[in-house]
C-alpha cells in the first residue's frame, strides 16, 4: 500500500521500492504511531471531522493492531512502505474506508516527527533508570570501601596516594553530569510538531493543546516549517550519547589497566569475562573492551547523521530518513553499555593489599614540600628542595624516608626531626580535606552529595 500514488501513472522500479522503504527498522515505532494516531483521531472528531461513532471504530481498529504488534501477529505486506503506511493499511482491513478519515489534515512529516519524539522520549527514561542503577552502585562501592588506599595517576605515572573511593566518584561525576544533560534533552525532547500538516499546518483549526495534553507533550513547537523537519533533538541525544560513551571509555580503560597482571587491583567476575580460543590462562575483560569499542561506533553515528543534516534545505525532505537507523542503534548501544558497565562493577573484585603495595614513597615529595611551606618557605623553593631529595635518594639507592636528618638539614635548615611523620599515606590523603579532596571526609560529603542528587534526578 502507498500512500501517494494519485499523482503516478508509471510503476515504480522494484528497486527503489526497496530503496525507499524504512518499514525493517522503523517498525520499532509501531506503538507509538498508532499512540498518536489514536489521539489525533480524538482531536479530528473534535473538529467535526470524524462522528463520534467513527472515532470509536477508528480507535478500536488502531487498538487491535496495537495488540497485533505486541504479540507478534501482525503481518507485514510487502508492500508497505513505512510503519505508518503499514499501520493504515491494516486499519483499512479492520474497519473499511472510514480509515480513510483519520489522515485527514495530517502529513507523514508532522506523523513521523511525533513518532519519533514519542518513541525517544520512552528511551531517555529508560536511559535515566539504568545512568541512576550505575551511579547508585558506585556510591555503595565507595562508602563501603573508604578505607582502601591506591595510588593516583597522572600521565600513568604514579603520582599522589588517594581512596579507591574517591576514583570511583570522580568517573561517578562525570556520569552524574550526564544524567542531568539528558534530562535537560528530554525537555527539547518532549514537545508536540503534530498538527503541522507537511509543512504550512494544519487547515481544520485542530486543537493542538488537545493533542499535547492527551500525548503528555510539554510543549506545543511554535512553527510548522521547522516542526516537520526540525531533527536538532536526534542531534542532540547522538552528542549526549558520545560524550556520555566517552566517559564509559575512560571508566573501561582505567578498569582494564588496573585488571592486568602488572597491576592486579581488581579482578572482573567470570559473568563478564571470556578466555582465549589458544590460551588457556587468559581471562580477558572483553565487557569493558566492547565498551571502550562501542565509543567509536556511537561517535560515528553521530559524525555520520550530521553529514547529512547539514545539507537539506527547509522543511522535510526524504534525508531524515535516515535519522532512524543511526538514533535506534545508539539508544540500543548506549542502554546496553550502561546495564553491562553496572553489572561488571557490582561484581568486580579489588585487592587493597595490592593497591597498598603499590604505592611508594616518592609519591610523598609534594608532602615533603608542604612540609616546608608550613615552615614558613615558599612554595616554589621547597618544590626545587624536594627535588633534589628526590634525586639524593636515588643517588643512594634508598628512599627519601630513609634519608637521615642531617642529610636533609643541608637542604634546608627548617628541616627538623618531625621530618619522618610525613611518610604516612594515610596522613597525606587526610591532609587533602577541602572540599572535592580525597581525604575520608571529603569523600563522605561527595557520597551524600551524590546520593542527594540521585533522589532528586527524574523525580
Amino acid at each position: 500500500m502507498s500512500l501517494w500514488g494519485g499523482r503516478f501513472t508509471g510503476k515504480v522500479d522494484p528497486l527503489m521500492v526497496q530503496f525507499n522503504q524504512s518499514l525493517s527498522f522503523d517498525k520499532r515505532m509501531a506503538l507509538v504511531d498508532i499512540m498518536g494516531s489514536k489521539s489525533y483521531c480524538k482531536a479530528n472528531t473534535k473538529t467535526g471531522i470524524l462522528t463520534q461513532q467513527e472515532c470509536d471504530t477508528i480507535v478500536n481498529g488502531l487498538e487491535t493492531i496495537s495488540n497485533e504488534w505486541q504479540s507478534g501477529t501482525f503481518a507485514i505486506d510487502p508492500q508497505d512502505e513505512d510503519i505508518h503506511t503499514a499501520n493504515e493499511r491494516r486499519l483499512f482491513e479492520l474497519i473499511g474506508p472510514v480509515a480513510g478519515k483519520l489522515h485527514t489534515g495530517r502529513s507523514r512529516n508532522d506523523q513521523v516527527a511525533t513518532d519519533v519524539r514519542l518513541w525517544l522520549r520512552e528511551e531517555i527514561l529508560k536511559i535515566v533508570k539504568y545512568l541512576k542503577e550505575f551511579l547508585s552502585v558506585c556510591v555503595q562501592r565507595a562508602d563501603h570501601e573508604i578505607h582502601v588506599l591506591m595510588p593516583g595517576y597522572t600521565h600513568l605515572q604514579r603520582a599522589q596516594p588517594i581512596r579507591w573511593s574517591h576514583w570511583l566518584l570522580s568517573h561517578a561525576w562525570s556520569l552524574e553530569q550526564d544524567l542531568e544533560r539528558l534530562e535537560q534533552l528530554y525537555k527539547r525532547v518532549n514537545q508536540l510538531p503534530l498538527g503541522s500538516g507537511a509543512l504550512a499546518g494544519n487547515p481544520f483549526q485542530i486543537d493542538r493543546e488537545f493533542l499535547r495534553q492527551d500525548l503528555g507533550f510539554d510543549g506545543i513547537m511554535p512553527n510548522s516549517l521547522y516542526n516537520v523537519s526540525d531533527r536538532d533533538f536526534i542531534a542532540e541525544f547522538l552528542s549526549w550519547a558520545s560524550l556520555t560513551m566517552v566517559h564509559l571509555s575512560r571508566w573501561s580503560e582505567d578498569l582494564i589497566i588496573y585488571s592486568t597482571s602488572e597491576f592486579g587491583f581488581v579482578k572482573l567476575a567470570d559473568a563478564y569475562s571470556t578466555g582465549s580460543s589458544l590460551m588457556p590462562q587468559k581471562k580477558n575483560p572483553d565487557s569493558l573492551e566492547l565498551i571502550r569499542g562501542k565509543s567509536g561506533r556511537v561517535f560515528g553515528h553521530m559524525s555520520g547523521f550530521m553529514m547529512t543534516y547539514k545539507g537539506i534545505p527547509s522543511t522535510y525532505n526524504k534525508d531524515l530518513q535516515e535519522d532512524k537507523e543511526p538514533l535506534f542503534d545508539t539508544v540500543d548501544t548506549i542502554a546496553g553499555c550502561v546495564q553491562i558497565a553496572t553489572g561488571v562493577l557490582s561484581t568486580l573484585s579489588i585487592n587493597p593489599e595490592r593497591m597498598k603495595n603499590a604505592l611508594s614513597v616518592d609519591m610523598l615529595a609534594t608532602d615533603l614540600a608542604e612540609y616546608l611551606v608550613r615552615k614558613g618557605v615558599p612554595f616554589r623553593e621547597t618544590h626545587h628542595i624536594s627535588g633534589h631529595a628526590v634525586r639524593l635518594a636515588e643517588e643512594r639507592n634508598t628512599t627519601m624516608a630513609h634519608l637521615p636528618l642531617q642529610d636533609l638539614k643541608q637542604l634546608h635548615p627548617a628541616f627538623e626531626q618531625d621530618v619522618f611523620q610525613v611518610w604516612d599515606f594515610e596522613k597525606s590523603i587526610e591532609l587533602r580535606s577541602s572540599i572535592g579532596g580525597t581525604s575520608q571526609k571529603s569523600v563522605k560529603h561527595q557520597i551524600d552529595l551524590l546520593k542527594q542528587k540521585i533522589a532528586t534526578l527524574s523525580e
